[in-house]
Formats: C-alpha cells, structure tokens, sequence
C-alpha cells in the first residue's frame, strides 16, 4: 500500500488560543459620523456574542474623525458594557481605524463589520470558526456566493459585480465579494500583511484579500443574508473612482515586485502544496494553462525572429537560430511559472535538457521545412504554414518531456541516493 505524502505547506495552523480572561474575538465597527444607528447597532452585536459565542470577547468601536455625536454615544456605551471599548481617531478613513484597532488587538481573532448590520449577524459564528480551529487564515461574508440571499437596487447590484469582474480580470481575484462589510483575520496573520497594505479607505479590503491570496493564505467564504441600507452615506461614484485607481496602483506594485510577496509567503508558511504519491501529478491543469501561455508567447517570438532572418538567409538557418533563442527563453519561463522552481540550482541542468528537448522541436521543424521542398518550390506563406504544424507537434512532445522529465519533481529518497 502507498501513501502520499504533503510538502512545501503547512497542513493548516494552530487553534486560537488566548489567555486567560483575555478576549479571543475583537469585533471592530469603523464608524464616522453615525450617532443614530451606532447604539442599536452595538446593543444588538453585544445580546448576540453574549448568547450565542461562547468565549471572551470585546467589541471596539472605532470613530474616525466624526463631528457629530458619534463618539459621546460611543462612550457612554463603553461606560455601561465591560467588553465593549472606543477608540478614536483624528483622521477618517475606515481602512486606517481597522489598521489602527487590528495592529494593537490583543485578541487573536479579528474581525469588523459596518454600523449598518446589513449583514445577518447569523453568519458570525460561520465567519469566525474557521478562524478560530486553525483552518483557514481569513474569512469574508460574500453576497455573490452560491446560498447568499440579497435584498439590494439594481444600481449597487450592477456595481458590485462589475467590480468583482474587474478584480477577477486585473488581479486574478479567486475571492467572490471584496466590498461585503463583514471580514474576520487571524492576528497573526494582520501583523505580517497590515505594514504592506497602503489604503486606509474603502480599497483597504480589496487590497488585503489580493495580498492574502497571493500570498497563499486560505480565505473561507461565508454566504450571507444581507438587505441594503438605503440610508447608506457612501459615495457611490468617489468610492468606484477610488478603487479603480487602488486596482491600478496594486497591479503595478504586484508587477515589479514592490510587495515581497515569495518573502511573506516564506513567513506566513503558506507555500503552494507539493503532491507526491505514485501515479498522481500535481497541478496539471494549473500547468497546462501556463505552459499553454508561455507557448504562445514563445512561438510568436519565433515567427518574429524567422521572418526577420529569413530576409537575408536561408529557410533552415532561420529556423535554427529561432528555435534555439526561443527555446532558451521558454525553458527558463517554464522552469519559473509553469513547473515553480526557483533559484539557480539545478537551472545549468535544465537548461541542458532544454536543448536536448529543443534539438527533437529542431528535427521536426527542419523535417517538415525539408520534406516541403522536396515536394515543391514554397513560398514563405507555406512555409510559415508547416512550421506552425510541425510546432505544435513540438509544442505536445515539449510539455511531456518538460513535465516527466526536465523539470520533473523527483522523491526524496531517490534525490538523497
């Protein structure tokens, strides 16, 4: 009987644990300007925990630069409940008072959710309880998600999912609904991703479930019952232009490597997961997708480099130099995105059966070149044609070598003898 075997991740983490007497939940309600609904909503959030969460926990209302009532209200709640506390802040900004309350929280569990309580506080416990056992890293409430019930207008309803859209086509967003004002993160997870997020607005969610997800953290979603507040005070439109401009900045930042993310992955030990088990291969259709894309890119460069060779020399030297230049690049892009290896080790070696494999596209390629002028005088539009053919040939005997040979992924056993 075999067995496989993980690597390169953690099975999951540790249950959250605090110590005694301490809260192991701190819920956070960013507020600015609400005077009226934030004693009803605190009230409700409090008969809640107090009967249906059976550990300490704190509610922190944090008041961002409000110029009303809000934070005499806030007070005089702290004043009557033990677990619940105010923290106020000079400069508004819902994404710099969640920073503000999570970077300092003693409770290894944090959340946050809008004053409004359109979420169905139901969805708590869910939220929470994969956090709570080690499970997962993050958790969110999504509207969007198989089983969520939404009571909304058509306008935010038309926002909401092109906003996803967006998130999805520019960022590789997995995640189902950025914006959903009802979030959880374990602490120990905030404090390695908070110093490298930049918004301290609405985009802050945005920007911590794209870091997450990079990262390879495992964000739970939650399905929720949720009823718009017609009374909300956001900006629609300022808050759309501000996340598109949040979406642009976090791409380029993504892009040149201005977020470390191999570094936090190292730190977070949310490294991808390595399969090994006889007969089973890992991520293969992850791997087909890239090396479909590195394909692509490599035989347009090819085109590029033969027909501008092809100017001043002859049909199989053009070919050649081509192939071997291409075949150089899609080895290294291949070795990096397709199979994930990374460092110098072992590259002087597959590079070596790069050439091997590129010597067999070279025989086909060359093949099929000499085999049309044997039959006919082509012109370069028939020879362009049966390089293409005779390259996707290649292309299918590339990804078998590649993945079952070069960068094949050998046991330990076998890589220690």
């Amino acid at each position: 009987m075999t067995t496989a075997t993980l690597s390169g991740a953690d099975s999951g983490r540790r249950p959250a644990i605090a110590p005694d007497g301490s809260p192991v939940l701190d819920v956070v309600i960013p507020v600015h300007n609400e005077e009226t609904d934030l004693e009803p909503c605190v009230r409700r959030l409090h008969a809640h925990l107090v009967e249906q969460f059976p550990y300490p926990f704190r509610i922190t209302v944090a008041d961002n630069a409000s110029t009303d009532g809000t934070l005499r209200v806030a007070e005089r709640l702290s004043r009557e409940f033990d677990d619940v506390e105010v923290r106020h802040l000079e400069e508004k900004g819902r994404g710099r008072a969640l920073r503000s309350v999570w970077s300092t929280s003693d409770a290894p569990v944090l959340a946050y959710m809008d004053v409004d309580l359109s979420t169905d506080l139901a969805a708590l416990g869910p939220l929470i309880a994969p956090l709570l056992s080690g499970h997962s890293d993050l958790a969110i409430g999504s509207r969007l998600a198989r089983g969520a019930r939404v009571v909304r207008g058509p306008k935010r309803e038309f926002i909401s999912r092109c906003y996803n859209l967006i998130l999805r086509g520019t960022l590789a967003a997995r995640f189902s609904d950025a914006q959903c004002g009802f979030k959880a993160i374990r602490a120990d997870v905030a404090e390695r991703l908070l110093p490298h997020i930049q918004d301290t607005g609405w985009f802050f969610d945005t920007e911590l479930l794209v870091l997450a997800q990079k990262t390879g953290l495992r964000i739970h979603e939650v399905p929720v019952d949720w009823v718009d507040d017609p009374d909300s005070s956001v900006n629609i439109i300022a808050t759309a232009t501000a996340d598109l401009k949040g979406i642009a900045r976090l791409a380029k930042a993504t892009l040149t490597g201005q977020i470390p993310i191999s570094g936090l992955r190292e730190q977070l030990g949310r490294a991808p997961i390595q399969v090994r088990a006889p007969g089973v291969a890992p991520s293969l259709v992850r791997q087909l997708v890239r090396f479909a894309a590195v394909g692509v890119a490599s035989t347009v460069a090819y085109l590029v480099l033969f027909l501008l060779l092809r100017t001043f020399t002859g049909a199989q030297a053009a070919n050649l130099v081509a192939l071997l230049v291409t075949a150089i690049g899609n080895t290294a892009l291949n070795r990096r995105l397709t199979f994930g290896i990374r460092g110098r080790e072992g590259a002087g070696l597959h590079q070596f059966q790069g050439l091997i494999v590129f010597g067999l596209g070279l025989a086909l390629t060359s093949g099929a070149l000499a085999l049309l002028h044997t039959m006919t005088a082509p012109g370069l539009p028939l020879e362009i044609t049966a390089l293409v053919l005779a390259n996707l040939a290649a292309t299918v005997l590339r990804f078998l070598l590649l993945r079952g040979w070069v960068f094949r992924r050998r046991p330990a056993t076998e890589m220690e003898n």
